[in-house]
């Protein structure tokens, strides 16, 4: 907001205006004293006073100092110095984005990092890091100001200090057994040294999906579904029927004469956020402080869906003598509404635009509520009405959580500390589920009312004792770390359900104490384990220029087996700072380090009980003449594996760091290779042997991981005229080594779709292909196998032709094979920012190339069963041949049936793309208006977030979250991302 200019030694400071102009009132007697200028990325200066009224400086730029300090884990060392991968990610421009967790906030701004956001509110973003290491999970540990916790969703991305992203062993191997997935660090803000200083930020806006599909209205989809039925010479329904029947009896038909329903409008809306921010900050040489509060909400695109979150941060820190001590506690407290069952982007556009939402002629058995849901015979649907299932299924969920720690250090002797580190996480969640009694879909079994309740307890609770030390002779620098982590984990559930809701003044009672039939209560599954850690790095550096980093941690974890509980995990890089020799003196080379690291870490994602099975004692049995006697029994849900274990990353990287034109232009390039080793699967045993279905987990796969990075930086801040491009690039490769033993001939896992197989990518499509459609009779009969048999002898022209790819005679699963992979072949990020004047400039664009969905919205839509279709189908006829939609007909017919197998080409669609992640435009108000209102900056600003996105792919969005790993690339409904219009207020005083 403008160059820091405070007295040193007292509590008095300012800051500039954006054209450099400050007052400070100096007291008497200071007028010899000095002022301490400085401002991010520029040299701080210091200037006696001398008695002078007037003082004027011109900062020079520090340009190495914009990415000089790098947090590591359990040290904070220089850029210069670092030999391992990691990123350090611009709080200014991930606080850009108007979201509701940092993961949302940091797609495209780092190299090696894949985030896939979600619409939903509260939803948040999934992030790889360097690829996927594993087939059960990858979400990466979050250490937040020194607290090993899960809770980086919920953290207000408005309290980040800075944030950095370790990638591969070097970096991150000083966290062990957690870190194969990569570490995100967050370091939150903190006072700083003068007067205090109360600051406010507020945005409001707009969130609108970015589109929609473009189904048929009523009039359309009767005339479209008459003639699917005359084309197979049958009589069309009552609802489509030109001549409608009488409107008589409960299940009358007579609105579908006039029904235009447009279920896509009545189930969406334009949504609203909201993010409020206020903090108090300040300090002095003995210590300092940052407390902060705020309000996040945010009314989705979609009815019924939302999310708000509000938390208090308190930060403090002092020293006395030789000790420094502090705490970081944030609380939260967040709420949100969706629907538990329901996908609206799956549902709301198969649904027949002649049913209504709801009518008082459809109220009957099973639909008190007289929801439009269709009819078996007249309007058959099988999409669910989500307003209906909004209603009588409603779904709430609080989350309170608290995240901090406790810290004191201690200074032994000149280059030696001590630190203890006390960290907590702790919190409550509650889930509500209140059904009441109707349907929300056609032929839906009864269900009765009732309310189910789940609560859980959980605490973390994190000991560290660490020991720094950094010491410099001659030409030799050393520093590093050791120390000792201990943590502890649980979790305890409490379920509860009761049915038979009661009902008061019109109104349901949702309490399990109000409720009047049978009731059911479980304790879950507690978790509980414990971790301990011995950790080490040691950093050497010789002459500045040779870089030696040895790194490792001694894990114990109490959730395997008494054989594999203990691990080490070491590292080790080595740095060559080129620029330094002197046969690399080349004037427009300010910086240029070679770089390599080889190490381990590992992945732990089992539960506390894997390894020795779980006993399920629920079921019961009725005996007796009258059914009246009730046996309880037990049976073993899981298998015991005592050897379970971690699962085993091996990082190899070579990295270049370059600083040109006197560190202007900022270069780091790296190429990456992993192999995970004992990778957790499920291996498949017989019901007959005793198992009921809980395959245990076995150490049995390997995955590898290969790519390259790059990103660059120009900064020009020499004229009024500031402004700096920063862009990065990352491939990403990953195959399967190894899926362990599934019986002869199988090296593959199956999903869907999918299939994982050895030598291959993870989760790629395995689909039967085609090749257009028939023309003719001629050419139906003409599509034969190599021994003459008709391939397809029940199609008819206008139906697919597809690949006998085995020449077996026949379309089975047998002519299956690879069709393309979830994953990009390259993922980019670029970021514009600009200054002149009072105006700001920023500009956000991210990119991915080269992934294949599976448009599964797209499957319903043309499978001409019980849905709405696309306003834009062209079915093939005698005189429309040139389409690639198939002839129009009943699915009764084999040759429809076939033309919409699931597992087909025909529903994989390129999903590159390119948007603009976010723009944004603002204005720092002058002094003179600043002075008046006694305030040190104020900054307006507008910005819009998702606004273009050019892709070929038909679907609602091409960054698609998918159905877990193995069917990553799967839109069964994916949430769009929505466009966001927001203005917003920064001011500080």
């Amino acid at each position: 907001m403008g160059v820091s200019v405070a007295l040193r030694g007292a509590s008095i400071g300012t800051n500039t205006d954006v054209n450099g102009n400050y007052t400070l009132n100096v007291p008497d007697g200071a007028e010899n004293g000095v002022l301490v200028f400085s401002y991010i990325g520029y040299a701080q200066q210091e200037v006696p006073i001398n008695n002078r009224t007037t003082i004027n400086v011109q900062l020079e730029p520090d340009l190495k100092a914009l990415a000089e300090v790098v947090v590591i884990g359990y040290q904070t060392i220089q850029k210069k110095d670092l030999t391992g991968a990691a990123s350090v990610v611009s709080p200014e421009a991930a606080q850009r984005v108007t979201a509701g967790t940092v993961a949302e906030s940091i797609q495209g701004l780092a190299p090696g990092v894949t985030v896939r956001n979600s619409g939903r509110p509260g939803a948040g973003a999934a992030i790889d890091i360097r690829g996927v290491a594993s087939f059960t999970n990858t979400t990466p540990l979050y250490v937040i100001d020194g607290m090993i916790t899960d809770a980086g969703p919920t953290i207000n991305p408005n309290d980040i200090e800075s944030i950095q992203i370790l990638k591969d062993a070097s970096a991150a191997a000083i966290y062990g057994s957690r870190a194969g997935n990569g570490v995100i660090i967050i370091t939150t803000k903190r006072g700083r040294t003068g007067p205090a200083k109360v600051g406010f930020s507020a945005r409001s806006g707009l969130q609108q999906l970015p589109k929609l599909w473009d189904v048929m209205n009523s009039e359309q989809f009767a005339a479209t579904q008459r003639q699917q039925y005359e084309n197979s010479g049958a009589t069309p329904p009552a609802s489509v029927s030109l001549t409608p029947p009488p409107a008589t009896g409960p299940n009358s038909v007579r609105h579908w004469t006039v029904t235009d329903t447009d279920w896509q409008k009545e189930s969406t809306q334009l949504g609203t956020l909201a993010d409020y921010n206020l903090s108090l900050s300040g300090g002095s040489e003995a210590g300092n402080y940052f407390i902060a509060g705020s309000y996040f909400t945010n009314e989705g695109a979609v009815v019924g869906n939302s999310f708000d979150r509000a938390s208090v941060r308190v930060n403090t820190q002092g020293t006395k003598g030789r000790v420094t001590f502090g705490e970081n506690l944030a609380l939260t407290h967040s709420w949100e509404e969706r629907p538990l069952l329901a996908n609206p982007f799956y549902d709301m556009p198969q649904l027949l635009p002649v049913i209504p939402v709801r009518d008082p002629a459809l109220v009957g058995p099973g639909n008190p509520g007289g929801w439009g849901i269709g009819d078996q015979t007249s309007a058959p649907i099988y999409a669910w009405n989500y307003l209906a299932m909004r209603e009588l299924f409603n779904t709430t969920h609080r989350y309170t959580r608290a995240v901090g720690n406790a810290f004191a250090d201690v200074k032994l002797l000149e280059g030696l500390s001590y630190r203890f580190n006390a960290g907590v996480d702790a919190g409550f969640d509650f889930h509500q589920n209140v059904r009441t009694e109707g349907n929300w879909v056609l032929a839906q079994a009864f269900e009765p009312s009732h309310v189910y309740q789940n609560r859980q307890n959980f605490h973390s609770l994190l000991f560290e004792h660490t020991l720094n030390f950094n010491k410099e002779l001659g030409r030799h620098r050393i520093n590093g770390v050791v120390g000792y982590s201990q943590q502890w984990n649980k979790r305890e559930v409490l379920e509860a359900r009761r049915n038979q809701l009661a009902n008061f003044g019109g109104e349901n009672l949702t309490t399990i104490s109000s409720a009047t039939g049978e009731q059911s209560s479980e304790g879950g599954v507690p978790e509980d384990f414990r971790i301990n850690g011995t950790l080490g790095r040691l950093n050497y550096t010789f002459d500045d220029k040779y870089l030696l980093t040895l790194t490792g941690r001694y894990d114990q974890d109490s959730r395997f087996g008494a054989a594999n509980r203990s691990k080490f995990f070491p590292s080790v890089a080595l740095g060559w700072r080129i620029s330094n020799e002197e046969f690399l003196q080349v004037p427009w080379v300010s910086d240029l380090k070679l770089r390599a690291s080889y190490g381990q870490l590992g992945i732990a994602t089992v539960g506390s009980w894997d390894y020795i099975g779980v006993i399920n004692n629920n079921p019961r049995i009725v005996f007796g003449p009258n059914n009246d006697v009730i046996a309880v029994g037990a049976y073993q849900a899981s298998l015991i594996n005592p050897d379970l274990g971690w699962e085993i990353r091996t990082s190899k990287n070579i990295g270049v760091d370059a600083g040109l034109f006197n560190n202007k232009l900022l270069i780091t390039a790296e190429y990456y290779q992993s192999l995970s080793e004992d990778v957790l699967v499920r291996l498949p045993i017989p019901f007959y042997t005793g198992n009921l279905g809980g395959d245990p987990f076995v150490n049995a796969a390997s995955i590898s991981n290969r790519g390259v990075e790059f990103s660059a930086t120009y900064r020009s801040t020499e004229n009024a005229f500031k402004w700096d491009v920063s862009g990065n690039f990352t491939t990403i490769k990953n195959r399967v080594e190894d899926v362990g033993n599934r019986g002869e001939g199988i090296n593959y896992l199956t999903a869907g779709a999918t299939r994982s197989q050895v030598g291959r990518g993870i989760g790629e499509w395995f689909v039967v292909k085609t090749a257009g459609l028939f023309q003719s009779e001629e050419e139906v009969l003409s599509h034969r196998s190599s021994n003459g048999t008709i391939i397809q002898p029940f199609s008819k022209p206008g139906d697919i032709r597809f690949i006998d790819l085995n020449d077996d005679g026949q379309i089975n699963d047998d002519d299956r094979t690879f069709a393309g992979s979830p994953w990009p072949t390259l993922q980019t990020g670029a970021q514009f920012n600009a200054s002149y004047g009072g105006f700001t400039f920023n500009l956000q664009l991210v990119g991915v190339f080269g992934q294949t969905v599976f448009n599964d919205v797209r499957r319903i839509l043309d499978s001409y069963v019980n849905t709405n279709f696309r306003s834009d189908i062209s079915p093939w006829t005698p005189t429309n041949t040139n389409t690639n939609d198939p002839r129009l007909a009943r699915n009764t017919e084999l040759g429809v049936i076939f033309n919409n197998r699931y597992a087909s080409d025909r529903w994989l669609e390129d999903a590159s793309y390119v948007r603009l992640r976010n723009i944004e435009i603002g204005y720092n108000l002058p002094a003179s208006f600043l002075s008046r209102v006694h305030t040190n900056n104020a900054r307006v600003f507008i910005s819009g977030q998702n606004l273009l996105t050019f892709t070929d792919y038909s679907g609602l969005d091409p960054d698609v979250t998918g159905a877990g790993l193995l069917q990553r690339g799967l839109d069964a409904g994916n949430w769009p991302a929505s466009r966001v219009y927001t203005v917003g207020l920064n001011f500080e005083f």
